[in-house]
């Protein structure tokens, strides 16, 4: 047998640990340049060990990950993540704009005002 019990194939570790819903998902992010192993590319049949740091792209964004222990099987939430450590930087809080300003007694807001009163309160 090519693993050894101090590793496991990236593709199904990636399943066990709950990044992606099947095996398959997880391979085909692999195959497509989606996952990086210690910064190199890794195909499916790429094998981690622990310590290793995975960088994982998803629909949500780009996750860093350091691999704490292995598991062939899928199991609960929690279980899965014992397998690893987030490492992702947090994402930098987005910048709200000002909110228009009228000085009290201005009369009522024009159109443009208004739209952006509007935007602001999320109509």
């Amino acid at each position: 047998m090519a693993d050894s019990p101090d590793s496991l194939r990236v593709d199904k570790w990636l399943w066990a640990a709950r990044f992606f819903k099947t095996r398959s998902l997880a391979a085909l992010a692999c195959a497509g340049g989606k996952v990086d192993v210690n910064d190199d590319a890794a195909k499916p049949a790429k094998l981690v060990r622990v310590g290793d740091r995975l960088r994982i792209t998803q629909r949500q964004g780009r996750r860093v990950v350091k691999v704490l222990a292995l598991a062939d099987t899928r199991g609960p939430a929690p279980v899965a993540r014992a397998l690893y450590e987030d490492l992702t930087p947090p994402t930098p809080p987005r910048a709200r704009p000002a909110p228009p300003w009228r000085p009290p007694g201005a009369g009522r807001p024009t159109k443009r005002e208004r739209r952006e009163l509007e935007r602001l309160r999320g109509f």
